[in-house]
């Protein structure tokens, strides 16, 4: 990997209505990376993918502090037409819900080509031949018969595969996926994640992987963070993490992954729930559902120190 980050969030501070939702989030990905973002549902992994990306709505949504550093170029610094040169071309993002992503009334001909007109220069046949090697690459049979299906003629996995083709079109430095495999079943989902996988590999892309599935996070990171209400609470080499989580709140979901259960019993939960973006309170977010809680915690908030283990945590394990 080479020496500079091709991605590096640097303390960012996003809020929605003034009210903070993201706060001093801080990660970087080298070229041909793959960095997992895990967490609990609602605890800042979408915002921070949008963020990145610059399609947070504006208002209610407002980066309000901190820099986005894409190959060199700070993101939060762009105007319209500097970040349209970026999106679907040197970033590309696979979103959580195809049927919903998809354009309904357009063919998948078009929605994929459109980014090769846009951001290639290419005719529309060139355009079109280019769209079914793309559909062929993503594993989708008689590619070039395809281009004229809509949207809801198409299965949910090849619903998926189309999201991915348009994320690759232009074949980017870097593909954020925000929960890739949502909705799929567990044979599809093994299907896509291989794929992902593999055209990482083929392409030299880096990816940003976000999931609430630790046990994909295992399989197919080399990096982790781990985000708890809007803040990065743990980040470390996957391996090394697995081995040896430090943080009370990362040890509590991997007690619940099935794998690290006997078979037949009840998988146990994390008690609690996530604190509302008001109710943080001065400590360490944490502190409310951790059963190892010192005095400290509750009073002052952990910074996140240390490399290539970065942790924030007042009593670790």
């Amino acid at each position: 990997m080479a020496d500079a980050p091709l991605l590096s969030v640097e303390h960012l501070d996003v809020t929605m209505r003034g009210i903070p939702v993201l706060e001093d989030v801080s990660f970087q990905i080298a070229p041909g990376e793959t960095l997992g973002l895990v967490g609990e549902s609602g605890c800042g992994k979408s915002v921070t993918a949008l963020s990145i990306m610059r399609l947070l709505p504006n208002p209610p949504g407002k980066i309000a502090g901190g820099r986005i550093l894409f190959d060199g170029i700070d993101m939060t610094a762009l105007d319209a037409a500097g970040l349209r040169a970026i999106r679907g071309d040197r970033i590309g993002m696979i979103f959580q819900e195809p049927m919903t992503s998809l354009n309904p009334v357009y063919t998948i001909g078009d929605q994929i080509g459109e980014s090769l007109i846009v951001h290639r220069g290419m005719s529309g046949s060139a355009a079109k031949a280019e769209t079914a090697k793309l559909l062929d690459l993503v594993g989708i049979p008689s590619a070039r018969n395809q281009l004229g299906r809509y949207p809801h003629e198409m299965s949910g996995g090849q619903r998926q595969r189309v999201m991915i083709a348009i994320a690759l079109a232009c074949r980017p430095k870097l593909l954020i996926a925000d929960e890739p495999t949502t909705a799929l079943d567990v044979t599809v989902q093994a299907q896509i994640l291989d794929l992902i996988g593999r055209l990482r590999v083929e392409l030299g892309m880096a990816v940003l992987l976000i999931t609430h599935d630790l046990g994909v996070v295992a399989e197919f990171c080399d990096r982790v963070a781990v985000m708890y209400a809007g803040r990065i609470v743990e980040e470390a080499p996957a391996a090394e993490l697995f081995r040896r989580p430090r943080h009370r709140y990362t040890e509590a979901l991997l007690h619940t992954m099935p794998a690290a259960n006997p078979p037949g019993r009840k998988l146990p939960s994390i008690s609690g729930t996530v604190p509302a973006p008001l109710d943080r309170g001065d400590g360490c977010i944490f502190a409310p559902r951790c059963g190892f809680a010192v005095p400290r915690c509750t009073a002052e908030l952990p910074p996140l120190e240390g490399a290539p283990h970065r942790l924030r945590c007042w009593n670790p394990a």
